[in-house]
């Protein structure tokens, strides 16, 4: 009787997830074989392609519920640990071994419409066969990743490894436009540092473009922080087949790191400007204060001497007197 109610159970979910891909939140369900695609699969089938030799299951998810994240948990053989990130969100990148599975965390930062950075997230199971992946708060798709792989199947053909590269590689590559975009706004300002009256204004703008510089650097130094241990020393299974592509990404991520703390570095300098413009601006305020002071100085030196209320007030009694 346990049996078949963990059996009702199961079933009940897949027909929930079933339901579900006729939202956006199943975005594709592939099978593979040797690096060939071969067909868009429906959940309830998953389990029969993972059981063939030489096949591997790539599924997409957005936003996904929990219902579906507990089929999947099924249907994979997911870390209770590594499906409770997932749940919860709000996670640190980071790279973590669950036995012979992969959990990766990236985070997706991206431009609203109103010019201010939003903060999605990505979560990666790769596994001997398989690959999940359950995007959040993010309307950047990795469709475009899923047929760059398809195109070159000798590449595909090293499994979940190569799939994890690929949407790790997506997700770095996206970096690169903010970084740029963010340099942009910086020489921006600093064309306008020395421009008198715009202090303030400067350093409003700098404490902003701090603020999204250190958004980009939570998402990218955790990241390379943890990328190593896929290409150095003990390599999961899983992408052992791939370790020379996991390092060209750890190669972009140190140079978009150290292009951010050279950001880092120069809005600090900025700032310091900035402040000191100030310091010079209230100075020159100041001696033009001093000027009049004085020049009001000797006018009231002589309302000081002939102003005051006593008989011996000089030429007080002068016919000539004031």
């Amino acid at each position: 009787p346990a049996g078949q109610a963990a059996g009702r159970d199961r079933s009940a979910c897949q027909d929930r997830a079933l339901a579900s891909e006729s939202t956006t939140m199943l975005i594709n369900c592939a099978a593979y074989h040797d690096g060939n695609k071969l067909a868009d699969i429906p959940v309830a089938e998953i389990s029969d392609y993972l059981a063939k030799p030489g096949c591997f299951v790539w599924v997409a998810l957005r936003d996904a519920s929990d219902d579906e994240l507990a089929v999947m948990q099924d249907e994979f053989d997911l870390h209770d640990l590594a499906v409770e990130d997932a749940l919860h969100g709000q996670q640190r990148p980071k790279i973590e071994e669950y036995g012979k599975s992969v959990f990766a965390v990236m985070h997706l930062v991206e431009y609203s419409p109103t010019d201010e950075l939003r903060l999605g997230e990505v979560h990666v199971f790769a596994g001997p066969n398989f690959v999940l992946s359950v995007r959040n708060r993010s309307m950047m798709g990795f469709l475009g990743v899923r047929e760059r792989c398809e195109r070159e199947p000798e590449l595909l053909s090293q499994g979940s490894g190569f799939v994890l590269y690929a949407l790790m590689d997506a997700v770095v590559d996206r970096y690169f436009p903010l970084v740029e975009a963010m340099e942009g706004e910086l020489e921006s300002i600093e064309g306008q540092i020395f421009d008198r009256g715009a202090a303030r204004a400067n350093i409003e703008r700098l404490y902003e473009l701090k603020h999204k510089v250190t958004t980009l650097r939570h998402a990218v130094a955790p990241l390379l922080d943890s990328i190593g241990k896929l290409y150095g020393g003990r390599v999961p299974p899983v992408c052992a087949a791939s370790t020379e592509y996991f390092r060209d990404i750890a190669d972009h991520l140190a140079r978009l790191q150290a292009a951010i703390d050279t950001m880092r570095d120069t809005i600090g300098t900025a700032i310091q400007v900035n402040l000191s413009m100030v310091t010079i601006e209230e100075s020159e305020v100041t001696k033009r204060l001093a000027a009049w002071a004085g020049i009001f100085a000797v006018a009231t030196f002589f309302v000081g001497v002939w102003g005051m209320n006593f008989d011996h007030m000089p030429e007080l009694r002068s016919p000539w007197g004031y």
